[in-house]
Formats: structure tokens, C-alpha cells, sequence
């Protein structure tokens, strides 16, 4: 019966190492920036499900002590919050995020662009839906943006200004 149960013992031991690093986690991520889990990146992602491992992981380990999550936490946390500071940095922002990426151009789907983000037509109809589009010629952009997000900038001048830094393409491809 003790492999099922294990030794119940060191029960009230796992649940206080899984409260503890649940906490410092939650400090941890406090702590940092408002973004990390408003607005995922991929590198946010990284660092949320590393953070749960950690948190899942260490009070079941045999060997492992709140000391050893505590650390891991703040490497991990620490590595995430450098690279956020990196990303100040425009070179490195270019290497670490996506650039915003026009799919629609004057009422005109960019298939290149389209195909770069991994997107058919459909999903294309599925965004424009999302925003409330049902005529593809009334949009004069459709702007894939960083985070997966998109934007959408009309011909009678309503939805979002073109991001700053966006290059718009002249003609539609």
C-alpha cells in the first residue's frame, strides 16, 4: 500500500513547498512587467509554463527543496525580465518579435504575407469577420500585428491608424 500512498508524512512537507513557490511565483511575476501576462509573447509564454513547471514540478521531486524552486524561479524570472529589457534594444527587438505584417492592402489580400504568417484565405475571411467586415474592399488595411493581434484600418477612415515604424506597401502583390 505504500506505493500508492507514499509516506504520508511528507504530505503536509509537498504542500507547503507547492504553497511557497506558488506564492514567489506570483511575487515573481508581479514584480515584473505589467505585460507578461496581459499581452503573451513568445517568450512570455515560455516563462508562464517554465514558471508552472517549476511550481508542479519541485514540491513532488524526491530531492527537491523550496531552496532549489526558489532559485529556478528567479533565474527563470530573471532571464524573462532581461529579455524585456533587451527588447528596448531595436536589433534585438527585431530577433525576438515578429514584425507587424500587412495581409490586406487596398482591399486586396497579400498573399505573400498571408503565406509568411502561415494564414489561408479562410482564416483571412475569419478575421475580417471578427472585425465586424464583411467586404474585403472596404478595408484599405488589415495589419497582422506582433502579438497575433490584428488591426484593421478602413477606407472611410474609421478602425486604427497604421502602427508607427508599419512600412505600407504602395501596391498590393
Amino acid at each position: 500500500m505504500h506505493f500508492m500512498v507514499g509516506n504520508a508524512a511528507d504530505v503536509g512537507w509537498v504542500a507547503l513547498k507547492a504553497l511557497l513557490l506558488y506564492l514567489t511565483a506570483v511575487i515573481g511575476f508581479r514584480l515584473g512587467e505589467r505585460r507578461t501576462l496581459a499581452q503573451l509573447s513568445p517568450f512570455d509564454f515560455v516563462a508562464a509554463v517554465a514558471v508552472g513547471a517549476i511550481v508542479g514540478r519541485v514540491p513532488n521531486a524526491q530531492d527537491g527543496t523550496y531552496l532549489n524552486g526558489l532559485v529556478t524561479l528567479v533565474a527563470v524570472l530573471g532571464a524573462h525580465a532581461a529579455l524585456t529589457r533587451l527588447r528596448l534594444l531595436p536589433g534585438l527587438a527585431r530577433a525576438i518579435d515578429h514584425p507587424p505584417r500587412i495581409l490586406v492592402a487596398d482591399g486586396e489580400p497579400v498573399a505573400t504575407e498571408l503565406r509568411r504568417c502561415g494564414l489561408t484565405q479562410d482564416d483571412l475571411l475569419v478575421i475580417l469577420r471578427q472585425h465586424g467586415v464583411t467586404d474585403l474592399a472596404a478595408v484599405r488595411y488589415l495589419v497582422f500585428e506582433r502579438r497575433g493581434q490584428t488591426s484593421v484600418i478602413r477606407r472611410d477612415g474609421t478602425g486604427l491608424a497604421a502602427p508607427p515604424g508599419l512600412v505600407l506597401p504602395a501596391r498590393p502583390r
